[in-house]
């Protein structure tokens, strides 16, 4: 008899967790003979909402409309739900409750994480830091009882539809034929000032180019000129620069994507946020045979290290305490560490790959090969699946 599966999430919006509430869907919808889905969409933040019009879009509309109906009518009665969110939002509103998160780019979750997290039957994270992250937390309550989570949590791997043809970007003409590439929000925990400035002042003297996508809150207009002004105040230390900055703002296709990480002037991609619940855009770089640029921890390790070995050129890093200006009560506290680049460091790396990109591309094609296995839509989806299945059982 299939199940009733009640998923909450941002399906709709253009974010990390809108993309994590859309495989979701996917891998669930690939078993249509084991769950009737439900979805009930919610908010992220600021950020944009999905525009395309395609037919997955015309089916989640459609299984969106069907539960807001027997939501008022009060004839929905789920068996199960997926709550894909930040732990602080997971809540007891079925027989089963499976909590699905990114986790957190830090050394150690928030102590409310561990509460919700008791909660519900099971929670899901999408990479093995997110997983020890939970492990590695703990309180010592006033009894001198020490509080952990208790409920198990398992690790299934996303990914994001890619593409069967690419598409291209409309006036996207890089001045220079070597251009790094980094695709990221404008913000303190994606470290994106010190990216920017490091890359500028490494390679001032030289015709390299560095085009970043990225937006701040959304894509509106007011955005981009909020996005195109930040660019201007950190690039007005360096007048005499010679290296380019593009800017690629607003919605772009699957298509479009990976035209941006296959185009023949766009050689690497780097990312040295100070850490990374699983990373998609660097999946989807390695994905398309991009060389990599970035350091050795969080997620993205769990796609990028393989049996030990590392995949991509690595940024030495230090583990500190987060700054001040981030901490969001509930999520990033005071007392949570994440990874601080090396300067020195990353500017080596970023010279290096400039210098010798070819004897980097054997590795990110077999880097491409090991996803291309590991990460299928098969493999992931029936993994997922499995573990709803798994704490059916339980």
């Amino acid at each position: 008899m299939k199940k009733k599966i009640f998923v909450r999430g941002p399906v709709l919006t253009q974010s990390g967790y809108g993309e994590q509430s859309r495989f979701a869907l996917r891998a669930l919808r690939s078993r249509q003979d084991l769950f009737d889905i439900y979805i009930q969409p919610i908010s992220w933040g600021k950020t944009g909402w999905l525009w395309q019009d395609d037919e997955f879009r015309q089916w989640m509309d459609e299984r969106i409309l069907e539960t807001q109906l027997l939501l008022q009518e009060k004839k929905l009665n789920p068996d199960i739900s997926l709550q894909i969110t930040i732990p602080n939002e997971f809540e007891k509103i079925c027989p089963i409750n499976i909590g699905y998160t990114a986790g957190i780019e830090t050394d150690r979750v928030a102590p409310i994480w561990l509460q919700k997290g008791n909660d519900m039957d099971k929670i899901l994270v999408v990479s093995n830091h997110a997983k020890e992250t939970y492990e590695a937390t703990s309180v010592t309550l006033s009894n001198g009882h020490v509080y952990k989570l208790e409920k198990p949590t398992e690790v299934v791997w996303e990914n994001t539809p890619m593409a069967d043809a690419i598409e291209e970007i409309p006036n996207f003409s890089p001045k220079y034929d070597f251009n790094f590439l980094l695709v990221s929000q404008m913000s303190p925990r994606k470290n994106f000032a010190n990216t920017l400035k490091w890359f500028v002042e490494e390679f001032q003297d030289k015709e390299v180019g560095l085009v970043i996508k990225t937006h701040v809150k959304g894509c509106s207009k007011m955005d981009l000129e909020g996005c195109e002004s930040s660019l201007k105040s950190i690039l007005s230390a360096y007048p005499n620069r010679k290296c380019s900055v593009s800017l690629l703002h607003g919605e772009l296709t699957n298509g479009q994507m990976r035209g941006l990480y296959e185009h023949n002037k766009v050689k690497c991609l780097f990312n040295i946020a100070h850490g990374e619940g699983f990373g998609l855009p660097l999946f989807e770089a390695a994905r398309s045979a991009l060389p990599i640029i970035t350091i050795g921890w969080s997620g993205q390790t769990d796609f990028l290290r393989h049996d030990g070995k590392d995949y991509f050129l690595k940024v030495s890093h230090k583990l500190d305490n987060i700054q001040e200006t981030v901490i969001w009560n509930g999520v990033l506290q005071p007392e949570q560490k994440w990874a601080y680049a090396d300067e020195v460091s990353f500017k080596t790396a970023i010279r290096t790959m400039f210098n010798k990109r070819e004897e980097f591309i054997p590795q990110a094609l077999e880097l491409q090969e090991k996803i291309n296995q590991k990460f299928s839509d098969e493999v992931l989806f029936n993994k997922f699946c499995e573990s709803i299945l798994e704490t059916i059982k339980e």
